[in-house]
């Protein structure tokens, strides 16, 4: 029930394979925040670079070695573990916590994995999803494959994006948020707050990357199709698009604007037409999910089909494969490599 498929490349499955995260070094991640802190308020950011360690807890030994609530220490986003990463932190600025700062660097870089990179005080604490996006550095090791194939599947890529699936992290281990969350949820048992998010999340995302896979199939993920609902690059702004002009099609081919897909619950702007009956003959498949959504009173909302990688840069050296982008917040580098390669990870 509810079993995790693999889900259709845009340029058929890959044939060269390669291994991944043979070091946390080989895969580094590195946030773009929306803002900065300014120099003064009564908050303080702290960029840290942390290596195989989880952000909740490197937010809960902040709180620990600075002496402050873990509910007050704020970031933007959850980064990798398995991965060398650096991001933004938030503190109290209280006459305390200073002190701790001051007398505690030594201490911060003590804490396993850790290392403060530098600090400035603002006026507000770091709220979740205040990023642009992350930038990607990855090394895969044991490339093996047609090296002319990569060439063309990266031009490919630079030149249409890939489908913007969610990554497989997204589902836990085989799948196992999709359907123990169904279970649950269906249940009635009382979940704490975060699990029960872990879980409607996990059954949106499986509707959405459902539905784009049909979309890829169909060969029109990345062009605007009748009834589409189009989403303005950088931003959650959605209008519809009913038979699509030439005016359209090339704003969709500059990557200003992405046909986007359903993360299913109540209420939302539905597509209509094409758009509409496509991604009804999809959902329809899986009625028990997109009812139990609506039951929970999941807001409806779109997502972009298309994920564009900026700033992309690779080098092939016999068998080691650089790669380098920049994806806006919320999106996978997964999302990318698969297009690539057929990946294991080290650990």
């Amino acid at each position: 029930m509810f079993e995790i498929p693999e889900w259709p490349c845009f340029l058929g499955a890959p044939g060269a394979s390669g291994l991944i995260r043979s070091s946390p070094e080989d895969f580094q991640v590195e946030e773009i925040p929306r803002v900065l802190p300014q120099g003064e308020g009564s908050h303080l950011w702290l960029w840290v670079e942390k290596r195989s360690a989880n952000t909740d807890w490197v937010a809960r030994e902040l709180a620990r070695v600075l002496q402050c609530s873990h509910r007050d220490v704020g970031y933007a986003g959850l980064k990798d573990r398995h991965a060398l990463t650096r991001q933004w932190f938030s503190v109290p600025h209280t006459d305390t916590t200073r002190e701790n700062l001051q007398a505690g660097v030594l201490q911060i870089n003590d804490i396993e994995g850790v290392r403060l990179l530098e600090y400035q005080s603002h006026n507000r604490k770091l709220k979740r999803g205040t990023l642009d996006g992350n930038r990607f550095r990855l090394k895969i090791r044991s490339f093996a494959g047609n090296p002319i194939d990569l060439q063309h599947r990266l031009e490919q890529i630079q030149a249409r994006g890939v489908p913007n699936y969610f990554g497989p992290q997204r589902f836990g281990h085989d799948g196992r948020n999709v359907r123990q969350g169904y279970s649950l949820l269906k249940s009635g048992k009382r979940l704490a707050r975060n699990k029960r998010s872990i879980y409607l999340s996990a059954i949106r995302s499986y509707m959405f990357n459902q539905v784009l896979a049909q979309r890829v199939r169909l060969g029109n993920w990345d062009r605007i199709i009748d009834g589409d609902l189009a989403m303005l690059d950088g931003s959650q702004s959605i209008f519809p698009c009913e038979m699509p002009d030439t005016e359209i099609e090339d704003r969709c081919s500059r990557h200003d604007i992405h046909p986007t897909g359903p993360l299913p619950g109540e209420a939302g702007t539905q597509p209509t037409a094409l758009a509409a009956k496509l991604e009804m003959e999809v959902l329809q498949g899986s009625p028990e999910l997109v009812d139990l959504l609506v039951s929970k009173r999941v807001k409806a909302s779109r997502r972009a089909l298309r994920l564009y990688p900026a700033e992309l840069e690779w080098s092939l050296q016999e068998d080691m494969f650089d790669l380098a982008f920049v994806l806006p917040a919320g999106t996978y580098a997964t999302t990318v490599l698969r297009e690539l390669l057929v990946y294991s990870a080290a650990n």
